[in-house]
């Protein structure tokens, strides 16, 4: 047997195909094709969770993703812990293993139960008014105490061993929802023959369809014709068919994100399979088909166990043959709950009464339930429920007072009436309108390319629903480029019809000040802690929200959010429209780290860039270092050699001979178009106009505010061709912000930029034999320095192959920078090598090449500067046009304090001791006798060890820098204080002759 409460040929699944499952450790056996919640209820649990706060019990509400409170721990192994699992989407596989949560020691038993007794020291906001003394408590108890019992369920303590997958994909036509309409939407686009994507929720497409039995279209069964249009749908080439996937964010420019549950269903999943897959959809348009949300009656002890909203039973019935008691009592204030009666008493569940808030409502429904014998009473209100563990009995009285009876019951069915799920039209920054007739909010204003359907934008009635929705997705069809429609609009033969219900505390909810009747189940929000905020002085419902919680779990407040909103606007005595609604904000429902994240942990964390020397510098023994995203050759050790012996010998050996250096990461974008030099002269604080075709200058790029963001060689080729150079971390950047004042602020110029990275493999070559080692290799290239002086570049072949060969320097030795296309890169610097041991040339790494370019006082721009230096700070007002006008940054360089003195300015430092090398970062003062705190005057900015010059040498950024040369500073560390001397930048070879050799 699957569940003593199965009901023999009811529902749509087969008995034949069992599976066993725990919950708590206690075995049970259920249905393939059951959630975890049909599956319990069929064994007639109902107790599966405790609420945040009181630790109150708590059973199921809902049979769909709007659950707030049976939210288990779902267990695979030790690695595969899955905490805050809805029990009602979770499906059902043989062995599944679930365990309840925010219990202690036992889900029946709970010690945290207390608090609810305590209730009345955590009414709404008592955390904004308590744990303030005494002081000391809070960092060593409070704070503690509070984390501890934060949070639902326990995180996992191993990593993930699954994997997770994320796709692109590019439709016509986007279609939300898989239910009457949605379906209906997606028929109409797709027999135009556009592109179309259909994603549901649910394992199986229907909606609402799942639960009508009165629902009938061309002549079938609403379900049955569900499953054909499914099956019709998923036939064609130019539809795509997602169950199992949720739209949790509608972003800009018709940009949805989706993420589909591959392989929790499964018992076994493949190693191929991944557990979700994240879509990120972008679509010409979309049709918004998300139905509309149930709302629960708020009453005393609303939140027993066995108190669950109507449709929910009636989805347990009809769509997984379940019943959830055996004596049921009904409240409601629409004729929804009707049909689940009308279902149950047909099984063969007894009724107990119906409780009908209305005064005397007539119709269909309750003309059958009257006719099935089933006891209907109007005007009355449920005013409390009994039990504890379980509801067993409800209070029934007149709404307007009198006398009570209580009727026993097992379960009770609660309807208000149903909500429009607009929260992915409102994340679509569309606007909503408070329909005043309905007493519902729809959609309004549309901010992008999509349209409505159906119940979310609050049509009644199937027929209404599937002619509307037909037509918008014809309609979308068509603005996304469609010809003409082939098919024929499903026809309605026969629907149910649901009056409009209440919003807001029914009678029984207060103002009692002790009455517990719950808005928010997951919270613990009572209508009462609604009025306290009111009274409180909270006037928007933002600011109610926020006072009590009431929407803020991870249901997002889908039952709650409008009877909050009834109760405050009932408080504050404003129509509902005039407090407003809160915002709904993406995920719709939570989405793990494991489908945002991907492939993007462990070593793909972020992606691993190589130059084409890699392989080459690997088999050389080369240590590696990360900058930014790239590998890069650190140093090159020989036998027997660290890493200070291994930089030492590949400094000498470029300013005797030669070295090689892979320069490859710097970034590379080519700025192209007959106003590119005028594009150059804004971007840049240097002059570009007059540079010769041929020619190559030091550029310095500032932000708005003056300060240095990045700098570089650029090379102009052509009169409309630059070749722009930028730091290796900076390049992403650099392109982001040409991108950006290219299209903002200067869209009138006639100008393509391109990022070139990836495609130029560079190859420095530097020091006195450079230019012997390259010169064989190059076709097409005068090499003497008077047709190719320093700051030149030069288009030909080396080796065969196309380059853009540049004479220039990092080093202050004779230097070039070979570009070749990046597939040739290792061939050509293989040549080189070759050609370099010829004269005793060296690779060198990233190290040596921070060394080399210190002795000369290079700066590296996010070392040397820190987002707080100017040009004039960093000793580089030479590389500022005197005679420009314009450029971004020049009005911010001319700011008062940019010009003041006593800046911070860069210069040079010589240890008193030549052997002791300066940690960089190190604070520098002038008395290191002074108190502490003492005052700073200034940082190490950079240090190493220069063979070359025999001794320590370091850049620093000191205020008033420029003013002090010869003067003695000091550098406190925590071994003694270290003597400095101001010196200049520049350490070796100061006139600068061996640019040329």
């Amino acid at each position: 047997m699957s569940g003593a409460f199965r009901i023999p040929r009811a529902g749509r699944l087969s008995q034949a195909k069992t599976a066993r499952f725990s919950f708590d450790g206690q075995s049970y056996t259920g249905i393939e094709g059951d959630t975890l919640a049909s599956a319990l209820l069929a064994n007639g649990v109902h107790l599966v969770g405790r609420s945040f706060k009181y630790h109150r019990p708590r059973g199921f509400l809902s049979a769909g993703a709007e659950e707030p409170n049976a939210l288990v721990q779902i267990v695979r192994d030790g690695a595969r812990k899955t905490p805050n699992v809805r029990a009602t989407v979770q499906e059902l596989y043989d062995g599944l293993a679930a365990n309840s949560q925010n219990r202690w020691p036992s889900l029946s038993f709970d010690v945290g139960a207390v608090n609810d007794l305590a209730s009345p020291m955590f009414s709404a906001g008592f955390y904004y008014k308590t744990f303030m003394w005494p002081k000391a408590a809070w960092k060593s108890f409070y704070e503690p105490k509070i984390r501890e019992a934060a949070g639902l369920g326990v995180s996992p303590d191993k990593p993930d061993p699954d994997h997770y997958s994320s796709r692109y994909a590019h439709c016509d036509v986007l279609v939300l929802g898989g239910g009457a309409a949605g379906l209906a939407a997606a028929l109409a686009a797709a027999e135009t023959g556009v592109r179309v994507i259909l994603a549901d929720e649910q394992a199986e497409f229907g909606g609402s369809l799942r639960f009508e039995t009165g629902a009938r279209i061309d002549g079938q069964d609403g379900f049955a014709w569900a499953q054909a249009a499914i099956a019709r749908l998923s036939a064609m080439d130019n539809v795509r068919v997602l169950p199992r996937t949720t739209a949790f964010g509608y972003y800009a420019q018709n940009f949805v994100g989706l993420v589909e549950r591959v392989s929790d269903h499964l018992k076994a999943p493949g190693h191929d399979l991944p557990r979700e897959r994240l879509w990120q959809v972008r679509a010409k348009r979309v049709v918004l088909a998300s139905g509309a949300i149930e709302r629960h009656m708020v009453f005393a002890n609303n939140d027993r166990p066995g108190i669950m909203l109507a449709g929910a039973a009636r989805t347990f019935l009809n769509q997984y043959g379940v019943a959830v008691g055996r004596n049921i009592g009904v409240y409601t204030a629409n004729d929804s709950a009707y049909a689940a009666a009308i279902d149950l008493k047909k099984a063969g569940v007894n009724i107990a009464a119906i409780v009908d808030l209305r005064d005397n409502p007539t119709g269909p429904v309750i003309d059958e339930a009257r006719a099935l014998g089933i006891e209907i009473s109007f005007g009355r209100a449920v005013i409390r429920a009994g039990g504890k563990l379980r509801v067993s009995s409800m209070t029934v009285q007149p709404k307007n007072g009198g006398g009570e009876r209580t009727i026993s019951v097992d379960a009770i069915l609660m309807s208000a009436g149903w909500t429009p799920s607009v929260h992915l039209f409102s994340q679509s920054r569309g606007k909503v309108a408070f329909n005043d007739e309905t007493k519902r909010f729809v959609p309004g204003t549309y901010a992008q390319d999509c349209v409505s359907v159906g119940a979310c934008n609050g049509t009644d009635g199937l027929s209404a629903t599937v002619d509307e929705a037909y037509a918008a997705g014809a309609k979308a069809a068509k603005d996304a480029g469609a010809k003409t429609a082939k098919g024929a609009k499903p026809k309605v033969d026969a629907s149910e019809s649901w009056s409009r219900g209440m919003l807001g505390a029914a009678p029984g909810a207060g103002p009692d000040t002790t009455v517990k009747a719950f808005v928010d189940f997951q919270n613990d929000v009572t209508a009462k802690d609604i009025r306290q905020a009111v009274h409180e002085g909270m006037r928007s419902i933002e600011h109610v929200k926020r006072f009590t919680t009431n929407g803020m779990a991870t249901d997002q407040g889908k039952t709650s959010n409008m009877h909050g909103l009834a109760i405050a606007a009932e408080t504050l005595g404003k129509p509902i429209p005039e407090v407003g609604l809160t915002t709904f904000r993406a995920p719709y429902t939570p989405v793990t780290f494991g489908a945002i994240v991907s492939h993007a942990r462990g070593p793909l964390f972020d992606p691993t860039r190589k130059t084409a020397t890699h392989p080459w510098a690997e088999a050389q023994g080369a240590v590696f270092e990360d900058v930014g995203q790239w590998k890069r050759a650190w140093y090159f050790p020989k036998a027997g050699e660290d890493m200070h012996a291994a930089v030492d010998r590949e400094c000498v050996a470029v300013r005797t001979t030669a070295g090689l250096f892979d320069a490859s990461t710097l970034g590379k974008i080519e700025v192209v178009g007959p106003d590119a030099a005028k594009f150059m002269e804004l971007l840049y604080t240097n002059p570009w106009e007059k540079l010769e075709p041929g020619r190559c200058r030091y550029g310095i790029m500032l932000r708005e505010d003056g300060f240095i963001y990045d700098d570089g060689v650029v090379g102009r080729l052509a009169p409309d061709r630059f070749h722009v150079t930028t730091t290796t971390g900076g390049a992403p950047r650099v392109m982001n912000h040409m991108e950006d004042y290219l299209q903002t602020e200067f869209p009138h110029l006639n100008v393509w930029l391109t990022s070139i990275t990836e495609q130029w493999a560079v190859i420095a070559v530097q020091g006195p034999k450079s230019r012997d080692i390259i010169a064989p290799l190059v076709e097409g290239i005068d090499m003497s320095d008077e047709a190719l002086p320093h700051m030149s570049v030069r288009e030909g072949k080396i080796c065969g192959v196309p380059t853009r060969l540049f004479r220039m320097s990092f080093t202050g030795e004779r230097g070039f920078e070979v570009n070749v296309p990046a597939d040739y890169g290792q061939a050509v610097w293989e040549a080189l090598w070759a050609e370099g041991q010829k004269h005793g040339a060296t690779a060198y790494g990233t190290e040596s090449m921070h060394v080399l370019r210190a002795e000369k006082g290079y700066i590296i721009v996010g070392q040397d500067t820190d987002g707080t230096v100017t040009p004039n700070d960093a000793g580089l007002d030479w590389a500022v046009g005197k005679k420009k006008t314009d450029f971004v940054g020049i009005r911010g360089m001319a700011r008062p304090d940019l010009v003041a003195k006593g800046r911070k300015q860069l210069v040079g430092l010589k240890t008193k001791d030549p052997k002791v090398v300066l940690e960089e970062g190190a604070q520098i003062v002038e008395d290191p006798k002074q108190a502490i705190p003492m005052k700073m005057i200034g940082h190490v900015t950079s240090s190493y060890w220069s063979q070359n010059c025999g001794r320590s040498i370091a850049l620093a950024l000191v205020a008033g820098g420029r003013d002090r040369m010869g003067d003695t500073l000091y550098v406190p560390m925590p071994n003694g204080v270290i003597e400095v001397e101001v010196t200049g930048m520049v350490f070796f070879d100061e006139t600068g002759g061996r640019l040329n050799g």
